[in-house]
């Protein structure tokens, strides 16, 4: 079965960062659209950062600036470099892969929490 698996989260101070990794199995990770999500309490689920199939990354505005998507095909992996950590990007951080084309094909990872603590 399809396996998205994220590291990388812990705990860090305002102002620092901290790079996420999620390494997909058993798809061709080449044709997904890869993505971040993350998930503070008591609030909703939202999007991160995306990178389709072909490269293209756009973002929330709120880590424009601060946060960088990236993938590795070669590897299965995407990775999102994160700056200048604030408290409120506290939050369990989701690895999602949508299909290109079927996008049904639409699986996510267990997540890794991002503390961001004095």
């Amino acid at each position: 079965q399809v396996q998205l698996v994220e590291s990388g989260g812990g705990l860090v101070q305002p102002g620092g960062s901290l790079r996420l990794s999620c390494i997909a199995s058993r798809i061709i990770f080449s044709l997904y659209s890869m993505a971040w999500y993350r998930q503070a309490p008591g609030k909703q689920r939202e999007l991160v950062a995306k990178i389709t199939s072909g490269g293209t990354t756009n973002y929330a505005d709120s880590m424009k600036g601060r946060f960088t998507i990236s993938r590795d095909n070669a590897n299965n992996t995407v990775y999102l470099q994160m700056n200048s950590l604030q408290f409120e990007d506290t939050a369990v951080y989701y690895c999602n892969a949508v299909h290109a084309r079927i996008q049904t094909f639409n699986y996510w990872g267990r997540g890794t929490q991002v503390t961001v603590s004095s």
